[in-house]
């Protein structure tokens, strides 16, 4: 079977699941403030949160290209940033715990995740900065077999009901790249609090103000080695934005299909919208942006599966997710005036998109972060 193939009976089938379980629900989920537990259990029955994972730890090896359809029919059939963004927070917060934890920690956490049966987050953000990481203050001092730790983290997707947590803390000096470590925090420790934030969009996601005051975890939680975990969330990063940047694209195509639709069913002055000029053009425009971002993913998704994640690859996801998520804002924008006095209207589509650009062009790295790393991964 082609990976070609591959990739087209996933879209099928991740299509279908968001079509029957997701997109009907949405605007319920959004005004409860949350979606049902039990949509990890049913996404992980298809195989879905597994996929990209080591098969002895009940994941799916899958190349970039494969991941890409997930992310693709997930958003364009699902058409919410809000259940895309908890279903699959454990793609932030699980590969630090695969690629550093320990073989007994890795089998004590990893499954249960890929299952449905416990939710996986990531904690790196803080209410004193977020985009330069080096600078983060969450400290865990050693103390025997445990670490301490205290601090806050801010923005924390899935962060009210995760029940394993990949935390980066300071161990080492007071500021800089070399005094952080990950470590994985169980959802249930003592002197963990939480609170709920509430946000112009992904009103179905929970997200989270995180409190660590004197948290004791154990010392073989600790991901890695002492100091080494700034290289390992960079790393994480490049995953993050690449899935982004497909993210991104599939709510733009969201988007074209709900003002393509209208526009053929919607008259003004005797005709459809489509028969008049302007409005074809603005679905053209929207076609053009879409399709350059595509070929641009697959192109990158490419060279990954190719084995190439060098510093001009980096450059490239780094670019990519900010051309990615302009194509999302203008096509949100585009169907919003192209429905009219609907897009105004919660519950369609488009206004719930329309609100959810922001995050996307600020989370994983804002636009102008991801410029300056572009240029420095090209040296210019």
């Amino acid at each position: 079977m082609t990976d070609a193939t591959e990739r087209e009976m996933l879209y099928d089938m991740v299509r279908r699941f968001a079509r029957e379980h997701i997109a009907p629900h949405v605007t319920a989920w959004d005004e409860a403030g949350e979606f049902p537990r039990q949509l990890y259990r049913q996404a992980a029955e298809l195989g879905l949160l597994g996929i990209g994972y080591p098969q002895e730890l009940g994941g799916t090896a899958a190349t970039h290209s494969l991941r890409a359809a997930l992310w693709l029919a997930l958003c364009r059939h699902g058409g919410s940033g809000g259940v895309l963004a908890s279903l699959l927070s454990h793609n932030i917060g699980l590969p630090p715990v695969v690629a550093l934890g320990s073989d007994v920690l890795k089998q004590q956490v990893v499954p249960d995740v890929l299952a449905g049966r416990k939710i996986a987050a990531l904690a790196i953000t803080e209410p004193g900065g977020g985009s330069d990481v080096a600078a983060l203050r969450t400290r865990a001092r050693r103390e025997g077999d445990e670490y301490v730790i205290e601090g806050e983290k801010t923005f924390i997707t899935s962060g009210m009901r995760a029940d394993w947590i990949t935390v980066a803390v300071r161990t080492g000096e007071q500021r800089g790249a070399s005094g952080i470590s990950l470590i994985l925090v169980p959802g249930e420790s003592a002197g963990l609090r939480r609170s709920p934030l509430h946000k112009m969009g992904w009103q179905c996601s929970d997200t989270a103000h995180l409190f660590f005051d004197g948290v004791r975890v154990p010392a073989s939680h600790l991901l890695g080695a002492e100091g080494e975990g700034f290289r390992a969330i960079m790393q994480n990063f490049n995953g993050e934005r690449l899935g982004i940047a497909c993210a991104a694209l599939g709510f733009a195509q969201a988007c074209y299909d709900e003002a393509l639709a209208w526009a053929q069913q919607r008259q003004t002055f005797g005709v459809t919208l489509n028969q008049h000029q302007v409005i074809r053009h603005k679905l053209v425009d929207m076609q053009q942006r879409m399709r350059s971002t595509e070929a641009w993913i697959n192109a990158v998704c490419a060279r990954a599966d190719g084995g190439d994640s060098g510093a001009d690859w980096v450059g490239e996801v780094c670019v990519l997710k900010n051309h990615a998520t302009q194509t999302m804002q203008f096509c949100a924008d585009t169907a919003v005036q192209i429905l009219g006095g609907m897009g105004f209207m919660r519950g369609t589509l488009s206004e719930r998109i329309y609100r959810e650009v922001k995050v996307l062009t600020i989370g994983g790295g804002t636009e102008e972060i991801m410029k300056e790393l572009a240029a420095r991964q090209w040296r210019i």
